[in-house]
């Protein structure tokens, strides 16, 4: 095949396109049914959410740490072990704190025999003043000496307590029942409690009952009270919708990028206990319901002719023009009280079909969900048709694709 020839099939190719569109175009405005989506006003309920993501955690998560250091000698529970408040969870090496307890045992023993000399001193000059041997400044530090002992006796008996105490929590025992879901320490690892206290254990009190800590943001907040009712999903079971109720809205905001968000905390009931701490929870709460409105579908409110453009320009100048004039017959050009009622409502357009040609109409729109809107206002009513998309491409994308296709074509 020449080059003569290709040339003469590629233009006859073009122009079967162009002539194919032509006559597509000139159909479909000779029959806009065809061209446009629709899709009927219909009755029925709608319900508004507001979401968040969360992390689940247990109600009571105890962190059990050790008040004196040393090195873990043995290990008594694992991970996911159920344990018993009181019982032994590890042990430290206690060399050094029995050695001061002897010390301490030691110190007291010689504090006792310091006292009873000091007493039986204390008895003997005591008998020898009422003879008239000794004088009362002898006797006085008799009494002294014997006071002395008393106080060295308390204070080596507190040495020993703290010495015991400090043996005693060598042994690190569970401060509640439950099950542990963490373990931070090894068989000969060295703990310090220097400055502060490690956590050797986490136990997780009841697994049972759970709760959701997530974040709304301002404009959400409002809309959330206690014990509302919520619907959440986790990713282990994405077919599968859990509920749970609102238990605390806390009063701490928290400010991340001039964006104010609240902690809001859901609480769970978990009796299979598959719902594990840590896991991801997908948090939404219906804040508002309608039963019995008309509904129009999300995509008709969308939808703008590409022709629209021109006239919506009009109207927002000509809009604009009259709001300024309002605004200058009042005083301070502060907007009336209608246009906040307004705004505060809701308005929106939607498009009909009316004799073959596309009519704007003016509609006033309540709370909505991911599909529907509900209509609170405007000439519209159950089974009217709305226009909600175009069927054909637009003379731009065809143009594309044919000079896509003409490219390929001198490719190849």
């Amino acid at each position: 095949m020449t080059r003569n020839t290709q040339i003469a099939l590629l233009a006859g190719a073009v122009c079967l396109l162009g002539l194919g569109y032509y006559l597509f175009q000139k159909q479909a405005a000779a029959n806009p049914e065809t061209r446009y989506k629709t899709q009927a006003v219909t009755k029925g309920e709608v319900t508004q959410t507001v979401s968040a993501n969360g992390t689940l955690n247990p109600v009571t998560l105890v962190s059990v740490g050790t008040q004196v250091s040393g090195t873990v000698k043995k290990l008594h529970v694992d991970f996911n072990d159920q344990v018993k408040a009181g019982q032994v969870l590890a042990e430290l090496d206690d060399a050094i704190f029995s050695a001061q307890v002897r010390q301490s045992d030691a110190s007291v023993a010689s504090a006792q025999a310091a006292l009873g000399l000091a007493r039986a001193s204390e008895a003997r000059l005591k008998s020898l003043f009422q003879q008239e041997y000794v004088s009362r400044q002898e006797l006085d530090q008799a009494v002294q000496a014997r006071e002395a002992a008393e106080a060295q006796l308390r204070l080596t008996r507190a040495q020993n307590d703290r010495d015991r105490a400090n043996l005693g929590y060598s042994v690190i025992r569970s401060p509640v029942s439950g099950v542990v879901v963490d373990r931070q320490i090894d068989i000969g690892q060295t703990v310090a409690a220097s400055f502060q206290t490690p956590t050797l254990f986490k136990i997780a009190q009841d697994l049972t009952q759970m709760q959701i800590y997530t974040t709304f943001a301002e404009a959400d907040i409002g809309n959330i009270r206690v014990d509302q009712p919520v619907r959440f999903t986790v990713d282990a079971f994405p077919n599968r919708n859990f509920r749970g109720k609102v238990k605390q809205i806390r009063l701490n905001p928290t400010t991340q990028q001039n964006v104010v968000t609240y902690n809001v905390v859901v609480a769970v009931e978990n009796p299979e206990q598959i719902l594990l701490p840590g896991m991801t929870a997908y948090v939404s709460i219906a804040v508002a319901q309608r039963k019995d409105v008309l509904l129009v579908p999300n995509t008709a409110l969308r939808f703008k002719p590409a022709d629209a453009d021109k006239g919506d320009k009009a109207g927002e100048k000509a809009n604009s023009e009259s709001s300024k004039a309002a605004a200058g017959s009042r005083p301070g050009g502060q907007p009336g009280g209608g246009e906040r009622r307004r705004r505060e409502t809701g308005s929106g357009t939607v498009y009909v079909l009316e004799e073959g040609q596309l009519k704007p109409m003016k509609v006033g729109t309540g709370i909505t969900d991911s599909r529907v809107t509900e209509l609170s206002g405007g000439e519209l009513k159950e089974g009217d048709k709305v226009v909600t998309g175009e069927n054909l491409p637009t003379a731009t994308n065809a143009a594309s694709s044919s000079a896509s296709s003409t490219f390929r074509m001198r490719l190849f």
